[in-house]
């Protein structure tokens, strides 16, 4: 089920969101530069994406590396991508959804929210993949944090979704999010019951704290102040 576009009318400009999607376009583009498949690419991927057992013997204080290597990475980790279709298909939902909740937020809140949703989405995946040597690169944790707030503000919105390879429908949002949410919950449970986390793949759990983190978030948030005054449809 591949979301296409949405029917939830927008009353700003969504600056924070076009600079998300710009950015991590412009870093996966120098990614390419210096190759997926180099040594110089796992190595920065090692630097500045989430290791799970690195983080938490930092962290428990087992380790003697600095706490910047712990830290920074919770941040940097949400910019990479491993593959064209993995920023694709991240940018397309951060796209579709996003504009609408920076429209409700605001500029600063949403840059703010979105940020923190992805440190939740990746402090998720670390603490149920604890000794997990495999980096967790991607901004998926921080757009599932979109997409639960989008959940919680938009449900009845309608969604054009794709159904490979030539099913075209509307639903509503709450169905469409639901689903995604309940796909990767039971994958992630899946996963866990198999003990696969020393392993690569997708990191389900981050998907799942980051839709969390996103429902409970915008529930304590404000709708910005003069929404409808200045914007356009």
């Amino acid at each position: 089920m591949i979301p296409l576009r949405d029917d939830q009318p927008s009353f700003s400009t969504p600056f924070v969101n076009y600079f998300l999607i710009a950015l991590n376009i412009l870093i996966f583009v120098w990614e390419l530069s210096i190759g997926l498949n180099t040594r110089a690419f796992q190595s920065f991927a090692f630097q500045f994406g989430d290791v799970p057992r690195h983080t938490i013997a930092v962290l428990s204080g087992h380790s003697h590396a600095p706490l910047a290597t712990a830290i920074l990475p919770l941040f940097t980790s949400m910019f990479l991508h491993a593959s064209p279709l993995h920023v694709l298909g991240n940018m397309l939902f951060l796209w579709i959804f996003g504009d609408n909740v920076e429209d409700y937020l605001g500029h600063f809140r949403y840059l703010f929210f979105y940020l923190v949703s992805g440190v939740a989405a990746a402090l998720t995946h670390i603490l149920l993949n604890a000794n997990s040597r495999v980096p967790i690169i991607g901004a998926s944790g921080a757009i599932a944090g979109v997409m639960g707030a989008y959940f919680i503000l938009y449900p009845r919105a309608r969604v054009l979704v794709w159904f490979p390879p030539i099913f075209f429908f509307h639903v509503p949002a709450w169905l469409m999010l639901g689903y995604w949410f309940l796909i990767n919950f039971l994958s992630g449970t899946a996963s866990s019951a198999e003990a696969t986390q020393a392993s690569g793949g997708i990191a389900f759990w981050a998907h799942v704290g980051g839709f969390v983190a996103g429902m409970l978030m915008v529930k304590v948030f404000h709708e910005r102040p003069h929404r409808y005054r200045y914007g356009t449809w």
